[in-house]
C-alpha cells in the first residue's frame, strides 16, 4: 500500500478565514511597502542632520554671547533740558530691557556734571546717565535750545545727530530720536549685513513723497562722511528750509538699506488714524492695533496736532482729537492713552 506523500494531520486544523481572505500577492506587497518606507526614512535621516546639528541660518543673532558689544553704540544728543530727560529715559529703557551695546550721549559744553543745587536738573541728569546707565557722556560745541517740543521752527539742533558719524571708535552706531518709547531693545540691528547707512521709509510722507525718515539711523562711522555732512548742514550751504532728513535723503536716499517701519517706526498717531494703508504696506491686511503693537520695538511720538507727550495738551484738543471707540471696541483709544500715560509716569521718575 502506497503511503501518500503528505499525510493528513492527526487532528483537524482550524481554518484561518482572515488570512485566507487576503490574497498572497497583497500580503507580499504590504511587506514590500514597509521595507521601502524604512529604507526611505534611513536615507532622509542620513541626508538631513537633526535640528541640533544644523548650522543656523542667522548665526550672529544666535550667538549674542560671542559678540564684542563694545564695538557698537547707541547715540543720543541733547540740546535742551527736555530732550536731555528724553535721552536719559531712552538709556533707562535700554538698561532695563537688557541691551548690551555701549551708550553715548553728546551734550552742550555749557553744561557740566557738578551738581551745585537741587534744582540743577541738567547736571543731575548727566550724572544719572553716566552712573546709573553706564553712558559715555561727551561735551561738544553744540547749541543750547530752550524749546518745549521743537515748535519754534529752529531746525539747527537736529543737525547735531550728524556727530554720530564721528564715533570712529565704534564699528556701528545707532541713532534714535529721543521722543520715543522703547518696547524691546533693538540690538539685533547692529548685526545686520554691512552697509554704510540703514534707515526707514517715512511712511507718513506717502503717497506724495517717497523719502527716508531720520528718526532711526544705523550707520558706520566715518570721519570723511562726518565732514561731508557737517559741510552740507552749514547755513551758507544748505537751503533755509532744509532739515537733517532732507540732507540725509540727498546723501543716502538711493543707497541706504531700508529697515521695516512696522517694527521700528510705528507712530503714536497711527492709533488715531482712520486709514492705515501706508503703514501696513498693502491693501489686504486689516488693522489690528494689538497685533501692531506686539510686533513693534519702538513707538515714535508723532501725532499732530497733539504736542509731544511731555507737554500737556489742551482739554479741548483732547476732547476733539483723541481716538474714539468703534462700537464696543476701544482698543485704539486704550493703547494710545496707555502710551502717553506710560511715557509721563516714567518721565516723573527720571
Amino acid at each position: 500500500m502506497m503511503m501518500s506523500r503528505f499525510s493528513p494531520p492527526p487532528y483537524p486544523q482550524k481554518s484561518d478565514r482572515r488570512a485566507s481572505s487576503i490574497p498572497p500577492l497583497l500580503r507580499r506587497s504590504r511587506y514590500l511597502y514597509l521595507v521601502i518606507a524604512v529604507f526611505l526614512l534611513c536615507l532622509w535621516f542620513t541626508g538631513h542632520p537633526s535640528l541640533s546639528q544644523r548650522s543656523p541660518k542667522h548665526l550672529p543673532s544666535l550667538r549674542y554671547k560671542n559678540v564684542d558689544w563694545s564695538r557698537y553704540a547707541y547715540f543720543q544728543y541733547a540740546t535742551s533740558t527736555a530732550y536731555l530727560c528724553n535721552a536719559v529715559m531712552v538709556f533707562e529703557s535700554l538698561h532695563r530691557l537688557g541691551s548690551k551695546a555701549s551708550r553715548v550721549l553728546v551734550y552742550p559744553e555749557e553744561w557740566d556734571t557738578k551738581i551745585e543745587n537741587p534744582s540743577d536738573r541738567d547736571s543731575q541728569l548727566l550724572v544719572k546717565a553716566r552712573d546709573w546707565y553706564n553712558v559715555k557722556i561727551i561735551s561738544a560745541d553744540i547749541p543750547v535750545t530752550h524749546d518745549r517740543g521743537r515748535k519754534d521752527g529752529d531746525q539747527t539742533a537736529s543737525f547735531v545727530k550728524f556727530m554720530a558719524w564721528s564715533g570712529e571708535s565704534y564699528d556701528r552706531v545707532l541713532h534714535l530720536d529721543s521722543d520715543i518709547t522703547i518696547i524691546k531693545h533693538v540690538d539685533e540691528l547692529f548685526l545686520l549685513p554691512n552697509t554704510p547707512v540703514a534707515m526707514m521709509r517715512d511712511y507718513g510722507a506717502l503717497p506724495n513723497k517717497k523719502v527716508l525718515g531720520s528718526n532711526l539711523i544705523l550707520l558706520q562711522p566715518s570721519g570723511e562722511e562726518s565732514d561731508r555732512l557737517a559741510a552740507a548742514s552749514r547755513s551758507d550751504v544748505r537751503q533755509e528750509e532744509d532739515t537733517e532728513a532732507d540732507i540725509l535723503n540727498r546723501f543716502y536716499g538711493d543707497s541706504a538699506m531700508v529697515l521695516p517701519h512696522r517694527t521700528y517706526g510705528l507712530r503714536s498717531g497711527e492709533f488715531r488714524a482712520t486709514e492705515h494703508r501706508y503703514f501696513i504696506g498693502n491693501t489686504f491686511e486689516h488693522w489690528n492695533p494689538e497685533k501692531v503693537l506686539s510686533e513693534a520695538s519702538l513707538v515714535h511720538f508723532i501725532d499732530e496736532p497733539f504736542p509731544k507727550p511731555w507737554v500737556m495738551w489742551p482739554h479741548a484738543l483732547y476732547a476733539q482729537e483723541h481716538p474714539k471707540c468703534n462700537g464696543e471696541d476701544c482698543s485704539n483709544k486704550e493703547i494710545w492713552t496707555n502710551l502717553y500715560d506710560d511715557f509721563r509716569k516714567r518721565r516723573k521718575v527720571s
